[in-house]
């Protein structure tokens, strides 16, 4: 499968979702056997993920949690779309969530997609697909809820040479044949079949097994490609959420930036896995288990990766010097008053600080305290829920670059 070209590259035209009667077993195997060669040693990345996912989120306060999830849903935003050829910044993102949109039609088209999938995101990190991020009607439903979204100009597919177009409708199986590279997908008629079996395989995993699933069913959910269009953001989240759930990330990091940033081993990987089964060693199924090994293994340790580096943005001390650091310029430049970096030391220290104690950190009445939160406020590195709940630290994408180097590129207007 050539995951670089357009959804579809072929339109038969068929007279309804027609069923040629495919065979399941054309995407076996579903999950990666026991017996599988390299087995153990994927079993082994899994339960390092395991560990250091956990490891991650057990080392940092709850309010950090909360407000680091928020910024990883922009960026795994950016990247999932970005890997579609849609490079929407999560500066431009985050004006979207605030109602601020571009003039630039195209530009706001794409910012209401961004703001679709980090909804969609919200919703999972929520738990809104717990349980059901490997069924076909869940499935659907993140397809649903992404689409339902989009405008109007986005949910149409054109055909390469740009003479026929197709509807997208949200949470709808595709009713007409698809080519994606040289793959061809199952026919429309037989998409509902091929779901049923990939939830059927899915069932009563363990927790192994279904961190395995997350790169395993990636692919095979791109393989029956179920939707006009959408298949990948899809895939994507349903890895995510798969994720979220056996490993209770927190949301703290996403596989899409790792994805995106070795896209062109991702998608070598996912075009490896469309590839016959190569001999008698290679599984007992229609298709390559050794290539779904390969990929399994990838998207492991783009996971790992992608832990390792958001532990290493988290270091407190690394993380406080670089947010003293620029709390000092803006000090000494007046759009700040002074001892405001006390208050973001004590909000980064504890998770959390309630308003009350500001006066006594900062010595000083209750009038200068509430200026002093209210510029931190405005700046958008504090946040609370009401007007009286404790303050927490936020991580605002547009200080990403000082805060956080290397989480995206910095925006350049």
């Amino acid at each position: 499968m050539d995951h670089n070209k357009p959804d579809i590259e072929a339109d038969k035209e068929p007279v309804g979702p027609a069923d040629r009667g495919e065979s399941t077993g054309l995407m076996e195997p579903l999950v990666l056997s026991e017996s599988a060669r390299r087995r153990g040693e994927i079993g082994d990345l899994a339960l390092d993920l395991a560990t250091r996912s956990t490891g991650l989120r057990r080392s940092l306060p709850p309010g950090i949690v909360t407000a680091l999830a928020d910024l990883v849903r922009a960026m795994n935003c950016y990247y999932s779309n970005l890997i579609e050829g849609h490079d929407t910044h999560p500066v431009d993102i985050e004006r979207a969530l605030r109602g601020d949109y571009s003039a630039d039609p195209e530009k706001r088209n794409l910012q209401l997609e961004a703001e679709a999938h980090i909804a969609v995101q919200r919703w999972i990190d929520e738990g809104g697909l717990d349980g059901r991020a490997l069924t076909g009607e869940g499935i659907r439903d993140v397809h649903a809820r992404f689409c339902e979204r989009l405008p109007e100009a986005l949910l149409w597919v054109v055909d390469p040479d740009g003479r026929n177009k197709a509807p997208v409708v949200p949470g709808e199986l595709r009713t007409r044949d698809i080519q994606v590279g040289r793959h061809v997908a199952v026919s429309p008629g037989a998409v509902p079949r091929f779901l049923e079996r990939f939830e059927q395989a899915h069932r009563m995993l363990g927790r192994t097994d279904k961190i395995l699933a997350a790169a395993s069913a990636h692919h095979r959910l791109l393989w029956i490609h179920p939707f006009m269009d959408g298949n990948g953001r899809v895939a994507r989240l349903m890895s995510y959420a798969v994720l979220r759930e056996a490993l209770d990330t927190g949301g703290l990091w996403s596989v899409a930036r790792g994805l995106a940033r070795n896209e062109a081993d991702y998608k070598r990987h996912l075009a490896a896995c469309d590839m016959p089964r190569r001999n008698d060693l290679d599984g007992r199924g229609h298709l390559s288990e050794e290539a779904l090994a390969d990929f399994t293994d990838f998207f492991l340790r783009v996971c790992l990766d992608q832990v390792d580096f958001m532990e290493s943005l988290m270091q407190p001390e690394r993380l406080r010097d670089r947010i003293g650091l620029w709390a000092e310029e803006e000090i000494r430049a007046g759009t700040l008053p002074a001892h405001a970096d006390t208050i973001l030391y004590a909000v980064l220290y504890r998770g959390e600080l309630a308003r009350a104690e500001v006066p006594r950190i900062l010595g000083t009445g209750a009038r200068q305290a509430r200026r002093v939160t209210a510029a931190l406020t405005e700046h958008g590195v504090l946040s609370a829920e009401t007007s009286r709940a404790p303050l927490r630290i936020a991580f605002p994408a547009k200080l990403a670059h000082r805060w956080m180097p290397g989480l995206f590129p910095e925006k350049r207007d």
